[in-house]
């Protein structure tokens, strides 16, 4: 029932244009905007090294946080949760299969992202474990708050909120502008943002070699542990 309920999901997310255009379009047009021109100065080294990981994050937050927070809050809406908690779908298996398509989605998007900057120069390297752990945790932290707000708000404030916060998180979350750029004060802020702490801990990873970075992946486990808690508690499924 699961894995039925996962294939479903996928297929709507897929067939879904807004969500490509959040999930795919978008990130791979930033990377190819200002990879391949000078709009913006992200230091020393190629462009692609800086730009790639802070992509990979973008599409995390996309799909783990903005498109399922719009999508269930709809689906709370109209009273698809409610329906499909009453069927033999537990609603255990519902979240299972909603987490489950929020990782394939994922990892669509990191061979999509990633074909494109290994066309345009790009040469990770690193510990792969610790990348998957950073990504693991972004993905719990993202979509803990995104149930938190589809399972609180009503549809049109979810739909809202969530545009609002993936264009806020875009400009100031060190995806596409360095946050060096930032006074110190408002850097050390910033820095305390799930999106900083993802693209800052992959760059270290995929563009510096390092092999585990503690404060960023510190972060994202204080977020993901307080998103999850409040999603669970205060979630409504009608």
């Amino acid at each position: 029932m699961v894995l039925a309920q996962t294939a479903y999901e996928v297929r709507g997310t897929l067939r879904n244009g807004e969500q490509l255009l959040l999930t795919l379009i978008i990130p791979v047009v930033l990377l190819l905007l200002f990879g391949g021109t000078s709009l913006l100065d992200l230091g020393p080294g190629p462009r692609v090294g800086f730009l790639a990981p802070g992509v990979l994050a973008l599409a995390v937050m996309s799909t783990a946080f903005t498109g399922q927070a719009i999508g269930t809050g709809f689906e709370r809406r109209y009273g698809v949760l409610k329906r499909l908690g009453a069927t033999p779908l537990p609603r255990a298996g519902l979240i299972a299969a909603k987490t489950l398509t929020v990782v394939l989605v994922e990892a669509l998007q990191a061979v999509v992202i990633g074909a494109v900057a290994f066309a345009m120069g790009w040469h990770p390297h690193g510990d792969p474990v610790s990348a998957l752990l950073l990504l693991l945790l972004g993905t719990a932290a993202f979509s803990g708050f995104g149930l938190l707000m589809a399972g609180t708000l009503r549809a049109e404030a979810t739909l809202a909120a969530a545009n609002l916060v993936y264009v806020l998180l875009l400009a100031v979350g060190g995806v596409v502008f360095p946050l060096d750029r930032f006074p110190g004060g408002v850097r050390s802020a910033l820095e305390l943002l799930p999106i900083s702490a993802l693209a800052d801990g992959l760059r270290r990873v995929l563009q510096d070699g390092a092999a585990f970075p503690g404060g960023p992946l510190l972060v994202l486990a204080v977020w993901a542990v307080a998103g999850l808690a409040l999603a669970a508690r205060f979630f409504r499924w009608e």
